[in-house]
């Protein structure tokens, strides 16, 4: 049968854990075991020193060696083997200096020269050894022994049974197996336990298939039109790709870095850090329109997408535009109907020289209410929009004025932003006075050069904006308004007014005018071209239009601007 290598990661693991486990434990156990002989060899060996010492100690046993002849029963083998019974050795001999044993174990071979050379221990040395001798393999140690003038008369050699020494390693062994045991059932768990919780964190995968995730996952994070951005548990961005980039305006080197870090404060850091609560968010970054959504993992951190809703956004407010000349030719067809009437009223009576008047008249107030604005606002885009919102504005009970002060000239830097701020300006107000009619209600527009800054200003006699909400209606997805169906969103006309003033370096504010309603202020520097600047400006009407406090709001720009910052 052929082993076949586990292909799931937690199986690998174990496998590889189980195999350096064993690997570890044998190894420990032998290098345990290579000492633990060696030290029970020197210990035996040791013992036999001192059993040799203590008998070369014995005065009477030198003199017993010099003045009796070597014999069985003769009184240096009775003491040595005395010292052999009580100290539980394998030998103790005695021998002169000729190398003639005066005691052993077996007495046949009392004076016989002994079978390994004592020249060591004659010449005074000491000797431990581990050697093989007449009684077999054993622990000996060999010391001179002398008389009471300490000359050398002889030597003691004994010898412990190599038996033993193998005994006691052997019985060290089983304790020793037992510890390498419980060590190695202890790290067998370990590994079962580590394998059960990475294959419950790869979901049994096996290492080709997480290569494979992970090439899928880097195409497909790097080729959607969504932006991915991935969080951990500290907040810190751990994955964005190049979508979320370009939405976010950020670098490369965003990952690892927190939101905080990353993007200024504002609505979509917010919303990305999840302090802002429910699904499909709107948010502006950078004069985007993004929507974002935030979904929680199991490690406690995050993945957030984004979606660019800014072309969705411009086609919808294009098509706010459609709809918005759409109400205007009908509010002209409806007056244009009443005008048809009066005159077939008049030519039905005769009276041909007041129909004639009338049409002239007619067609004079139009020519001048258009002329007057054309005049005053020579840019075409912004001109035609205030013509078209004057018609909605009329046709809802509400009259559109021109400031005196309004003069702009022709050459704008960018007329479409000047129309998106305008158009949502204008719109806003109209709401806010639709809401609570009155007969004299109004909307009065002001836009004038100052150098190459423009400033743009809607004025109405509405309900106002009290002070506590002054800064929070430029909030994102901040509105008065009922919620309009998806995708479209509430909340995103003002916020685009102060980023793309913002972006200008100028501000976007609301103060409250006397008499009640609201003015809102727009400053864009640069956005006027210096080339094409009109005239100075003629001088401020007697009755300017008053700001908080009731006074005249002639601040100039740069008391504003510095307003504005100081906020």
């Amino acid at each position: 049968m052929r082993i076949r290598w586990p292909r799931r990661v937690s199986a690998q693991v174990l496998a590889v854990q189980l195999t350096i486990t064993v690997g570890v434990m044998v190894l420990a156990t032998g290098l345990f075991l290579a000492p633990l002989s060696s030290e029970i060899d020197n210990q035996a060996m040791h013992k036999a020193l001192s059993i040799a010492q203590a008998t070369a100690a014995d005065p009477g046993l030198a003199r017993d060696l010099q003045t009796t002849e070597p014999s069985p029963g003769g009184p240096v083998q009775e003491t040595a083997e005395r010292i052999r019974r009580a100290t539980g050795a394998l030998y103790v001999v005695v021998l002169d200096r000729r190398g003639v044993r005066w005691s052993h174990t077996n007495a046949d071979r009392i004076g016989d020269h002994v079978s390994t050379d004592p020249k060591a221990a004659l010449s005074g040395q000491q000797v431990m050894q581990i050697d093989v001798g007449t009684l077999g393999r054993s622990a000996r140690a060999k010391v001179p022994l002398r008389d009471d003038d300490g000359k050398i008369v002889g030597a003691v050699s004994v010898g412990i049974g190599y038996g033993s020494v193998r005994d006691q390693l052997l019985a060290t062994l089983p304790r020793l197996l037992l510890y390498a045991g419980m060590a190695l059932a202890v790290g067998v768990l370990a590994a079962i336990a580590v394998s059960r919780s990475l294959h419950r964190r790869t979901h049994g995968v096996a290492f080709a298939d997480i290569s494979a995730l992970l090439d899928e996952r880097e195409a497909m994070l790097h080729g959607i039109r969504e932006g991915v951005v991935a969080f951990d548990r500290e907040g810190r961005i751990r994955l964005i790709n190049d979508e979320a980039r370009r939405l976010l305006g950020v670098g490369a080197d965003a990952a690892g870095h927190t939101l905080e870090e990353t993007l200024p404060a504002g609505r979509t850091t917010e919303v990305l850090a999840g302090r802002a609560d429910g699904a499909d968010l709107l948010t502006v970054s950078g004069g985007r329109v993004l929507i974002a959504n935030r979904m929680p993992t199991k490690d406690g951190g995050a993945v957030a997408t984004l979606r660019d809703r800014t072309e969705l956004e411009l086609l919808g407010r294009e098509l706010d535009s459609t709809r918005g000349l759409l109400d205007a030719l009908r509010a002209q067809d409806h007056e244009h109907a009443n005008r048809l009437h009066t005159l077939l009223g008049l030519l039905e009576l005769g009276l041909h020289q007041r129909a004639a008047e009338f049409i002239a008249g007619l067609t004079d107030t139009h020519r001048a209410s258009a002329e007057q604005i054309s005049e005053r606002v020579r840019d075409p885009l912004l001109s035609a929009l205030l013509v078209g919102k004057a018609a909605i504005v009329a046709e809802r009970g509400v009259s559109l004025r021109v400031s005196p002060q309004t003069l702009l000239s022709e050459r704008v830097v960018d007329p479409r932003d000047l129309v998106t701020v305008l158009g949502n300006l204008i719109d806003n107000a109209l709401d806010a006075v639709a809401a609570h009619p009155r007969p004299d209600s109004f909307i009065e527009v002001e836009l004038r050069a100052e150098g190459t800054t423009a400033v743009l200003r809607v004025s109405d006699n509405g309900p106002g904006v009290p002070p506590e909400m002054r800064e929070q209606i430029f909030a994102q997805g901040w509105s008065t308004k009922q919620p309009a169906p998806r995708p479209r969103g509430r909340g995103i006309g003002l916020a685009l007014v102060r980023r793309l003033a913002e972006r200008y370096g100028g501000m976007a504010r609301v103060t409250a005018r006397a008499g009640g309603g609201a003015v809102f202020t727009v400053i864009l520097p640069e956005a006027v071209d210096p080339d094409g600047a009109p005239d100075p400006a003629p001088q401020p009407d007697p009755s300017p239009t008053p700001t908080d406090g009731g006074h005249a709001d002639n601040t100039p720009i740069q008391q504003l601007t510095a307003a504005g910052e100081s906020r």
